[in-house]
């Protein structure tokens, strides 16, 4: 029985955040993302096939090689998630702003 990897877990990981942010700009074969890296090449490749198994990366097959690119919807999906989050903040923030607005104004009132 094949274990369906976490997205979230895979993200939580650096060098498979930094693999990410490469495959923003173009598709990449394992050996070019590699190569932006100071580990092993069996290590990077574990990485990427994580990063596939989560859907966040999708392979190419070009002759020899494989390409692999960033899945855009699957981000999408994250982001979505993000968003409770990112609205709760905005609210924290705003609030805070209110407060530091408020004692401002008192303070220039003195």
């Amino acid at each position: 029985m094949k274990l369906r990897r976490d997205i979230f877990q895979a993200i939580s990981d650096p060098t498979r955040r930094a693999i990410l942010v490469l495959l923003t700009s173009q598709a990449m074969t394992a050996g070019a993302i590699a190569s932006n890296f100071e580990v092993a090449r069996p290590t990077i490749s574990k990485h990427i096939q994580i990063l596939n198994e989560c859907e966040l990366v999708k392979a190419n097959q070009q002759g020899r090689e494989i390409y692999y690119e960033l899945k855009i919807e699957k981000m999408k999906e994250i982001d979505k998630w993000l968003e409770q989050f990112r609205k709760i903040w905005e609210t924290r923030f705003e609030q805070l702003d209110d407060l530091l607005s408020t004692l401002n104004n008192k303070k220039n009132e003195e």
